[in-house]
This record gives structure tokens, C-alpha cells and sequence, in this order.
């Protein structure tokens, strides 16, 4: 961490009704080298508050140095708990730092050429540099009670101890904006270090820094640098209560390794005739290592991270679906996103083997054409007749591998597919009696594990991979109730905040490559990110302090778009105006699709601006809502229709209260008409197709939306599902039985946006949800709707507070509906008569049989007994 102020959290558990916590009290203790508690230096005393977040203050807090915290609480019924945690400081100001930037000096480079087997490159490969690999040995005098590693690199990189791995992290550390920010790990290295002779080492790849990024073949690489450095801090604290520092200068020597180029676009190459295994051992050659270069001294930009770290969070075994003289090929039964790690037996030394990774198979083949310019293959160079392989430093979106250089006598021991993504702590679970929706369900979180890789992109496959700010946008409802994304997405608003111009236009892509400037004036829907967004992760977790943070980012945006638009209708400054990207059979006009999320960008601001006491700006900011929905009435109804008529229209004017209320019956009923008359089908895209279900379920057409839900023709989420989907498709024909496959220019097969509807499922079938005015979820609406299709339905979901469980099951004369509720929360029972309200703690009820889609409270039944404990 690098903020002197942390911000203490933690969830409640209470089996007691109407149970809440009335006080806290933190206690911070410094714990000295040997890992003793010294003195506290914060107390906050017992303070009368259920707050379950709260920000320190005490003492100044001291660089790279451990600390424990614990909290007590009492119960609002009796008793007291106890809870414990720790956490670590990181370089707290400019001298903490006593490390300089270092890399491979120009005079030795290696370039087309490289030491060891010279084989096919692929042609983007031809002049790619080996990874960096940099050394230093040192000795280590007395005895360490405390090591920590403190390192991060202009790439990606992995560190070593002593010839040992430091960490398990992936890709680290991450992509950001690297003129603002640069983000270091520190890991404990203490159990590595030993007395006497010890070595430090790292070896850096391209990554976002240096390699190929994004789909602009002729600026593919070299955005941010054009070779990577190193930086690392080795801290050593010894138990005579000295600290010892050594950091990364010229004194460390490079040379290079196995990795003869490295990218995460083109894929990897080992050429093993060059691996040197002992090379970070205290017992290494010298012979070869050359003096690293200085590349820069300034600290700046490093700051501590702040999201979760990339890793390894699956392996799949693969199966081999067909093998001939001529490949292997591999089905991994599921469109992931990692690397695939290889052993095989009875090879050719020196002869390359290559791994190539398609989504798709096309007549038995494997198809790449999707992949454009990313040739995504990996290749190495065995140096015996038994190889062992797994790429470091790139990944690759697929279903399907085709190994080829292999023997057909050569025996397969393993194949596995290694999915990589942000280590996100799960929030919720949905499982129902429905195999199509568990399907769905479970392609909308492959497809974010997938692409919610360091930051949210729109595909993992292709020549892409760029943070798509309205992808986002329009996910984010969903991403919250799979995952705790807070630190993910506060992490990534600083770079969308960063890359906005001093216009206030926010870029269509974050972190934004530099130099592209296709991209620096954002689209409706695009641009809009930076509004909505931060008002959802308010909503969701209470976080006032990043809404606050991202309030002037959210004004700037609103009044860029004021100052192109002087009226009402947004029609000057569309950017790339891309509309309801990929919607199928209609075409929502441009400028109604900017007009409303003119008006609804204005309303969050106005939102957020009375969450934050801001009065005035929350008056002006309505205002200029309440004029674009004037201007919007006046220019796209008529007659009390919208013209032209599309799904996404009114779904805009419906959800975003676009036009007058007493326009909305008529709206509602037209809205079902246009859906019932394409037959119970979708016509939305990217920007609509989230709206779609709640929608429904507020005008009380429930049962449509489960139409809708459970629709297996074309277009739908059950007819990609139908025909094999394991992740959520770019574009409802991606795939058609009629046309085949899309055009390969833009034909992903795993990209969440169109996942948008898991909001729904967890709000509605799952009925977990919290009221319209509701943060934290400390409010909630429990209210599932019972479909004659489901025979039971089972929802969880970590909320601030702690667990929120529905379930419910239909048994032979009853329906069973179980619910728990969190301490200092109360919810509405959505489902009983009435709908009254519930105190925390466990609750269980049986209802009539006769259970429609609307629920109960539609149908004003009664329990027909409850039971609570």
C-alpha cells in the first residue's frame, strides 16, 4: 500500500433477528522485524457507529513495514466478536526508494539474430528482441529475521531467489498507464535468502509496454518503450534491528535466456538449447553476463498495487480429438483465456514444436481467421527427447490447440489448458433447475474471467484486447454480483480519468496506447463510462470516498458533451458513434441512442452530486437532464410511439424515464408488442441488450422476459448456447446455421457485453436486489419470480454488509422459499402479500403451489405458513 490512511473493511455474520453490530473498535499494532506486536499506534477506542467500513487514524505509518489490526465488535442483541488481519506498507514517500530503472544495453542487442536454433519466425516476430534477464549476486552478513522483494518492471516479469520463483503472480505488473503509473508487488522473501552467498534475478518480456497491442498494424508495438526494464528493491531487516537495501543498478548484469521473444499477441518461443537452469543460483557462471544498462532514476510513477494481481485460477485437462503425421489436435472442452502447458515424450531435439490457438473449429480444422493479425502461436525448441513447456510472458483466447513437430510416435503425457485472470474474490452464486440457464450463467462468467484480464477487454483472441469503455459500462451491473470487483475497477478509473482530455472526452478505449488518437473523442455509450460506472460501484459498495475521487472526471464528461450540444439532442461531437453496437434487424437512429444517454449521464451526475452534498450542481445538473428529455420527447415521439420504433428506443425511454409517466402504458404495451410480434425474440445490442429483462419485469411482463430467457431460435443467448457456446458471443451471428460463420474481421466468440442480463438473473430469478434508492445493499427487495420452468432456484451474494441467500423449491403441495438476510440490514419480501417487511437473520416460508411468474405480491396470496430462525 502506498496511502498513509488504509481503509479497514469487513462483512458481518449474526444468526439473531434484527441483529446489527452498535459499535467497533480497531486497534493497529507495528510489528517489528522478528514479527513482535510493539506499541499500537492507532487505538480508535469504541466508537457507536455499524459503519463496516472505516479509514485510519492514527499514527504516520512507516515504509515497508508490517502491521496488525484487530477489531472488536458489540451486537445490537449481546456479545461481543473479534476479528484479526494484517497488512504491509509500501515505499510511502520519494526516498524510500533506493533503486534505478535498468535494462539490456543498446550495444547488445539481439534482434534478428539471437544466439541458439535459428528457426521460422512468425514474420511480426522477425526482429523481436530476447526477454531481459537480469542478475545481481550478493551477500547477505548476519542473520535476517525479514526479507521483502519490492518489484515491478516496464513488461512483464517474473523474479527469482536462489533459483526460486518469487510469487505466483501472471503477467505482473499489469497493464495501466504507464506515464502515470506503474504498479510493484512486494512479496516475502525471507525463507529464500540465506547466509553467505546469495543471487537476485528477473526475467522481463514485452508485455503492454513494448509489445504488440491493439489492431493498428502499422503502430502494433513500441507505445509505451521499445525494450523492457527491471526494478526491483530487495529489503532486508536483520535481527540486530539494521536494514539492509539493494536495489536495481548498474551494478546488476544481464544476459540473455530461453526466451527469444516474447508477446502477448504473437505468442512465445523457447529455445531450451539455451536454458541455463542454475543462472540465479548463488553457484552461476559469470561467464557471458554483461553490465545492464541505467535506463532512468525516476520513482514517480511506481505506486503500490491496488487491484487484484493476474494468475492462474484453473487447469483443464485436454483431450486429443484427432492426431496424424501431420498436428495434434486438442479440445479443452471450454473458450478460455491463459496458455496451454505441454509434456511430451519421444521427440526430435532441435527440431521446433509449435502450439497454434484457435475458439473454433471449421470442417475439423482449427480456425484462426477470427485472430487477424495475433498469430497467437507458441513454439519451442526441445533439447532432449522429453520436453516440459509453459510460456511466461503471453495469452491467448481458445478453445482448440493444434500441436505440430511432433513424432507420431511421440507419447502425449499431458496437455492442459491454463486459464489465467484477475484473481477476483467470488460474490455470487445462481444455480438453478434450468441446464440452458446454468449454461448461460456459466458463459457470462467464463467470458468475464476471460476477459477481465488486469483490466475489462473486450475480446482475449484477437488483434485487440483494448479496455472498450462502453463494454464495461454495460457489464458492470453484471460483473458486480459474479465478483468483488471494487479494487479491479477502482484501479482502472484512475487510468479512464487520467487518459480523459482536458476537454473533458473521454477516450472509447482505457488504458489508451499512446499515440492512437482514433479513439481520444468518445462515443455515446462510450464516453458515458466514466458516469456510469463510478455511480454503479457507489450503489453497490458505499465507496463515497472513489465517487467523490471520480466526480470531476463524471462533470467533465457531462460538460464536454453541453459544450458541442448547446440543445437538447446530442447531434455534434458522436466521436466514432457506433450506436446499439451489433444489434440484429433494427437500427436505433444514432442520435436518439446519444440524446438518451445524454439525459441519463446528466441524471447520475445530478445523483452524485447530492450523494456528495453538492447542492447546487445536483439542481443544475437536473435541469439539464430534465431538458434533454424535453428535447428527446419532441424530436423521437409521436403520437405516443417512438419514431422509429426498436426495442432499444423504448427500452432507453423506459428504464431512464425519457418521457412523460403517463406515456409509459402506452410505451410498455408497444414495447411487448414489438418483442411478441419478431417472436418472443431480441432485436438489441451491446447498448440495449442489458436493459432488455428488467425492463420487462418493471412494466410486468415478467413472463416475456422469461420467453426471452428461455429462446433457443435465433437471435438469443440459448441459440448460441444451443450450438455449443461455452462463453457469451461478440454478436448474436457469430454462427448461424443459415450463413455460417460471421466475417472473420470481427467475429469473436468470447466477449461478455451481450452477457449484460446476469444483473437480472441474480436480481429477478435469483431475487437478489436492493431498492431503486438503495447503496450498499443495506436496503434490499427479495423478491423471485417463480417460472413454471424453474423447479428451484438457489441465489448468494456477498453484499458489504455479509451474505444475502434466497432460495426457493416447489415440493408436492407447497413451495418452499428460504431467505437470509445480513445484520443492519433489512429487506421487502417481494414475494409474500403485501410485501412486508424483514428484520436481519434466517427466514423460511411456505407458499401455495400455484405460484405464477409474477410472484406473490402480484397475486395477492398468502404464506400458507412461515417459520424464522
Amino acid at each position: 500500500m502506498d496511502s498513509p490512511t488504509p481503509l479497514f473493511s469487513w462483512r458481518l455474520r449474526s444468526s439473531g433477528h434484527g441483529d446489527d453490530q452498535t459499535s467497533y473498535r480497531i486497534i493497529v499494532h507495528r510489528l517489528t522485524p522478528a514479527g513482535d506486536e510493539a506499541a499500537a499506534v492507532w487505538d480508535s477506542g469504541w466508537v457507536d457507529s455499524n459503519r463496516v467500513r472505516v479509514r485510519y487514524e492514527g499514527d504516520p505509518l512507516v515504509a515497508f513495514t508490517s502491521y496488525t489490526w484487530t477489531l472488536q465488535i458489540r451486537w445490537k442483541l449481546g456479545g461481543q466478536s473479534l476479528a484479526r488481519s494484517s497488512f504491509e506498507t509500501g515505499a510511502l514517500a520519494v526516498p524510500d526508494w533506493q533503486a534505478t530503472w535498468i535494462g539490456r544495453s543498446r550495444e547488445h542487442i539481439t534482434g534478428m539474430f539471437p544466439p541458439g536454433i535459428h528457426f521460422e519466425r512468425p514474420q511480426s516476430m522477425q526482429m523481436a528482441e530476447a526477454a531481459l534477464r537480469v542478475r545481481r549476486r550478493f551477500r547477505c552478513e548476519g542473520h535476517v529475521v525479514r526479507a521483502r522483494l519490492v518489484v515491478t518492471a516496464h513488461g512483464v516479469y517474473r523474479a527469482f531467489v536462489n533459483g526460486v520463483r518469487v510469487g505466483d503472480d501472471e503477467l505482473a505488473p499489469g497493464w495501466t498507464d504507464y506515464r502515470e503509473r506503474v504498479q510493484y508487488q512486494i512479496h516475502d522473501v525471507t525463507g529464500l535468502v540465506t547466509a553467505g552467498e546469495n543471487m537476485i534475478g528477473m526475467v522481463v518480456g514485452d508485455g503492454w509496454w513494448a509489445g504488440c497491442v491493439g489492431y493498428d498494424v502499422r503502430r502494433h508495438a513500441n507505445h509505451y518503450g521499445s525494450r523492457p526494464h527491471a526494478f526491483a528493491q530487495l529489503v532486508l531487516d536483520h535481527d540486530d534491528g539494521s536494514r539492509a537495501i539493494l536495489g536495481t543498478d548498474g551494478s546488476w548484469e544481464e544476459r540473455p535466456g530461453e526466451i527469444v521473444y516474447s508477446d502477448l499477441l504473437m505468442g512465445e518461443a523457447h529455445d531450451l538449447t539455451l536454458l541455463d537452469s542454475d543462472w540465479c543460483t548463488a553457484g552461476a557462471t559469470a561467464a557471458g553476463w554483461r553490465p545492464c544498462a541505467v535506463y532512468d532514476t525516476a520513482t514517480r510513477t511506481l505506486v503500490g498495487q491496488r487491484d487484484e494481481p493476474v494468475g492462474v485460477v484453473q487447469r483443464l485437462p485436454g483431450t486429443v480429438i484427432s492426431r496424424d503425421t501431420r498436428r495434434i489436435l486438442v479440445d479443452f472442452g471450454q473458450n478460455m483465456v491463459g496458455h496451454v502447458a505441454l509434456q511430451l515424450e519421444g521427440i526430435q531435439p532441435h527440431l521446433a514444436i509449435r502450439i497454434r490457438h484457435g475458439e473454433v473449429l471449421d470442417q475439423g480444422e482449427l480456425s484462426t481467421e477470427n485472430l487477424r493479425s495475433a498469430e497467437a502461436i507458441d513454439t519451442v525448441i526441445p533439447d532432449q527427447e522429453s520436453v516440459r513447456f509453459e510460456p511466461w510472458f503471453t495469452f491467448h483466447g481458445f478453445r482448440y490447440a493444434e500441436v505440430t513437430g511432433v513424432p507420431v510416435e511421440a507419447r502425449v503425457v499431458s496437455i492442459d489448458g491454463v486459464v489465467v485472470s484477475s484473481r477476483l474474490p467470488n460474490a455470487g452464486s445462481l444455480e438453478t433447475s434450468s441446464p440452458l440457464v446454468q449454461q448461460l450463467l456459466s458463459n457470462i462468467r467464463w467470458s468475464q474471467r476471460g476477459n477481465f484480464l488486469s483490466v475489462p477487454t473486450d475480446c482475449p483472441q484477437r488483434d485487440e484486447r483494448l479496455g472498450w469503455t462502453a463494454d464495461a459500462q454495460v457489464f458492470v451491473p453484471t460483473a458486480t454480483y459474479l465478483s468483488d470487483v471494487e479494487a479491479f475497477f477502482d484501479r482502472w478509473l484512475l487510468d479512464l480519468r487520467d487518459n480523459q482530455l482536458p476537454n473533458g472526452s473521454v477516450p472509447d478505449v482505457v488504458p489508451l496506447p499512446p499515440p492512437a488518437e482514433i479513439f481520444d473523442y468518445g462515443a455515446p455509450g462510450w464516453g458515458d463510462a466514466a458516469v456510469v460506472i463510478p455511480w454503479h460501484l457507489y450503489r453497490t459498495y458505499g465507496n463515497r470516498e472513489l465517487l467523490a475521487r471520480q466526480y470531476s472526471s463524471m462533470k467533465a464528461w457531462v460538460d464536454y458533451v453541453t459544450s458541442r450540444n448547446p440543445g437538447g439532442l446530442w447531434c455534434n461531437a458522436l466521436g466514432n458513434n457506433y450506436g446499439d453496437w451489433l444489434a440484429v434487424g433494427e437500427e436505433t437512429p444514432s442520435v436518439l441512442v446519444a440524446t438518451a444517454y445524454r439525459a441519463r449521464s446528466a441524471d447520475l451526475v445530478s445523483r452524485a452530486a447530492e450523494a456528495l452534498g453538492r447542492h447546487d450542481d445536483a439542481a443544475g445538473y437536473a435541469e439539464l437532464a430534465s431538458q434533454v428529455r424535453t428535447a428527446f420527447v419532441e424530436e423521437f415521439v409521436h403520437e405516443r410511439r417512438l419514431a422509429p420504433e426498436t426495442q432499444t428506443g423504448y427500452l432507453f425511454a423506459l428504464a431512464w424515464e425519457l418521457v412523460p409517466r403517463e406515456f409509459h402504458p402506452d410505451f410498455s404495451a408497444r414495447l411487448a408488442e414489438l418483442i411478441r410480434a419478431n417472436g418472443s425474440r431480441l432485436s438489441t445490442g451491446f447498448l440495449g441488450v442489458g436493459l432488455l429483462c428488467p425492463v420487462l419485469t418493471g412494466i410486468g411482463e415478467t413472463p416475456l422476459a422469461f420467453d426471452l430467457l428461455f429462446q433457443t431460435e435465433y437471435p438469443s443467448w440459448g441459440y448460441s448456447i444451443r450450438h455449443g457456446a461455452t462463453t457469451i458471443w461478440e454478436r448474436w451471428d457469430a454462427w448461424t446455421e443459415d450463413a455460417g460463420f460471421q466475417a472473420a474481421s470481427m467475429n469473436s466468440f468470447n466477449h461478455y457485453s451481450l452477457g449484460s442480463v446476469g444483473e437480472w438473473l441474480y436480481s429477478t430469478v435469483g431475487g437478489v436486489a436492493q431498492t431503486a434508492g438503495g447503496v450498499g445493499f443495506e436496503d434490499l427487495v427479495l423478491a423471485p419470480r417463480f417460472d413454471p420452468r424453474l423447479d428451484f432456484v438457489r441465489a448468494e451474494y456477498e453484499a458489504p454488509r455479509g451474505r444475502i441467500r434466497v432460495a426457493w423449491q416447489r415440493e408436492e403441495k407447497s413451495v418452499r422459499v428460504q431467505v437470509e438476510i445480513p445484520p443492519g440490514t433489512s429487506a421487502v419480501a417481494g414475494f409474500l402479500s403485501g410485501t412486508p417487511r424483514l428484520v436481519s437473520g434466517q427466514h423460511e416460508f411456505l407458499l401455495p403451489p400455484a405460484i405464477g411468474v409474477g410472484g406473490l405480491a402480484e397475486a395477492g396470496a398468502d404464506p400458507v405458513t412461515s417459520a424464522a430462525g
